[in-house]
């Protein structure tokens, strides 16, 4: 149960990211609701967004995979909800996303994608605990660029599903819209 109301005042911008969210996802956001009753709030998360859209120096499924085990570790049942839905329709590999409370007893996952994973999870924990030789090994895989994307998505994540989960939304049905419900 959402603990804020998720009818903002109908401001023109609230309106105008109403209007694309329906249009691009099917309905409203219930994180751009939240926000809308702060303008500022949401002017700023939608900008910061969309520059965050137009990096590019991590692979995608890396990216995805990152964004998840971060929502996972904090729990956050909106970010999981959404991020399955987003990731399988870019096209990852739906057992990773599937499998990634087992991750580590998985055989679905490369050695980069489980190095990414356990990065993700130790950025995650708090107080964070990554170790540098996992630091040194991605920085060096990756590349310098690609590393610091990476830890700045996990980052992003972090605030991202803390806010919402602090806000208490949860699933909005996004999963259940994937082609694999009747597996």
């Amino acid at each position: 149960m959402a603990r804020i109301s998720l009818t903002p005042p109908r401001t023109l911008l609230f309106r105008a990211v109403e209007w694309y969210a329906k249009r691009t996802y099917g309905m409203g956001l219930d994180p751009v609701r939240a926000a809308g009753h702060n303008g500022r709030v949401l002017r700023t998360t939608l900008r910061f967004e969309l520059a965050v859209g137009r990096w590019n120096a991590l692979d995608p499924t890396l990216k995805a995979l990152a964004v998840m085990a971060s929502a996972a570790g904090i729990g956050c049942s909106w970010c999981m909800d959404f991020g399955y839905w987003e990731s399988t329709r870019h096209g990852v590999d739906p057992r990773k996303l599937r499998d990634l409370p087992v991750w580590r007893d998985s055989d679905a996952y490369t050695a980069r994608e489980r190095d990414v994973l356990e990065y993700s999870e130790a950025m995650t924990a708090t107080p964070p605990a990554v170790e540098d030789d996992l630091a040194e090994r991605l920085s060096k895989e990756l590349g310098e660029a690609a590393f610091v994307e990476l830890t700045a998505m996990v980052a992003l994540e972090n605030m991202r599903s803390r806010t919402n989960a602090a806000l208490g939304l949860t699933s909005q049905g996004f999963k259940d819209r994937c082609e694999l419900r009747h597996r």
